[in-house]
């Protein structure tokens, strides 16, 4: 167990979390002292990841309010401490004094980042779809939804290099940037009607639940400070909209019946991302099998933004770079069902390159 753990947290420094210098040496300090995350052996399978660990300990940070010696390190509670040879023992210190509120938490939470950077692309896709099924009014279904963010994605503002697109500016109103990146120009023009949205997950978060809200900040990485301010606006705005985010054990049982409540003439959008890494190999092979029915039967759309190689993936797809997301649409036309990658982005949504020729 500490070798395999070793290695996943000195890949999760280099791959998953480069630009956080504080993540990077707690996760380099993990790989060379594994008995500090030794409480992750008590996760479910699923989540026994470096992110699980880092976000039950700035939790406790949090919770704390700031009153150990570790926060220093952390600018999420106003630290402003580089990570230096101290850090270590500081480490050291509140895992001893600390474990068994760590523990607990890896026990019982599960990692739930709802990144609305995310919806940069979410939204180009959305007028995508638009575009290619004209008239038709979309109907979004976020698999692995948390708190249910993604499912504000025209209510935010997008800043694409200097073209803003979405909603107009105001107070309180999130503003993504999502740099443009490659030769081929995103689908700004047109609109898309968002007739009807939700949100399931197994363990769905209550964004009226203070301390849930604060697991979902403790995901965050704590240098991007920008990142933590539209995490705050988009809940304030959830608070006020309520989105639907219902509660379902098995998110694959729930697909079909929700293409049923659908009213004729609505495209369904059946929309996942960094969610299908969590599912078992064969759940995920269910998973993936049900949706390409639905394609091919009821007409989905189906939208995956997951990990190269997570779920399903476009033939002929170029390698990626590792850590980034692979945009995938499956939907049904004339000459049959599609698959393709229409993008790629930063998992956060920071970049993107569109691959998809208008």
């Amino acid at each position: 167990m500490s070798e395999r753990l070793a290695a996943a947290f000195r890949q999760f420094a280099t791959r998953e979390c480069p630009d956080d210098p504080l993540y990077v040496a707690l996760c380099l300090l993990v790989a060379d002292q594994p008995a500090l995350a030794a409480g992750l052996s008590a996760a479910p399978p699923e989540q026994r990841r470096p992110n699980l660990w880092l976000a039950a300990v700035q939790d406790r940070l949090l919770e704390l309010g700031g009153s150990h010696p570790l926060a220093a390190y952390y600018p999420s509670l106003g630290g402003g401490r580089a990570p230096d040879p101290a850090l270590a023992a500081t480490v050291a210190d509140f895992v001893a004094n600390e474990g068994a509120a760590l523990d607990d938490m890896m026990r019982t939470r599960s990692t739930q980042t709802n990144e609305i950077g995310r919806c940069a692309v979410l939204y180009l896709m959305l007028l995508e779809l638009a575009r290619r099924f004209p008239g038709r009014p979309l109907a979004l279904l976020d698999v692995g939804t948390s708190a249910g963010l993604n499912l504000g994605v025209d209510t935010y503002r997008y800043d694409y290099g200097g073209a803003m697109a979405a909603a107009p500016a105001a107070p309180g109103v999130p503003v993504i940037a999502c740099d443009p990146v490659g030769l081929l120009p995103l689908p700004l023009g047109g609109t898309f009607t968002l007739a009807h949205r939700l949100g399931i997950d197994p363990s769905p978060v209550d964004i009226h639940d203070e301390r849930a809200v604060r697991w979902l900040r403790a995901c965050l990485w704590p240098h991007d400070r920008a990142r933590a301010r539209r995490f705050d606006d988009a809940v304030a705005l959830a608070r006020t909209h309520r989105w639907p985010v219902r509660r379902e054990a098995d998110c694959t049982a729930a697909l079909e019946p929700w293409v049923d409540s659908l009213p004729d003439g609505v495209l369904p959008v059946v929309f996942n991302s960094w969610v299908l890494a969590y599912f078992s190999a064969d759940a995920l092979r269910h998973h993936v099998d049900t949706l390409t029915g639905l394609v091919a039967r009821r007409g989905v759309a189906w939208l995956s933004a997951e990990a190269p190689g997570v779920g399903v993936s476009a033939p002929g797809r170029p390698p990626l770079t590792p850590g980034s997301s692979a945009w995938t649409l499956v939907s049904r036309h004339a000459d049959g069902v599609r698959t393709e990658c229409v993008a790629w982005s930063h998992p956060h949504g920071r970049h993107l390159e569109w691959r998809a020729p208008r």
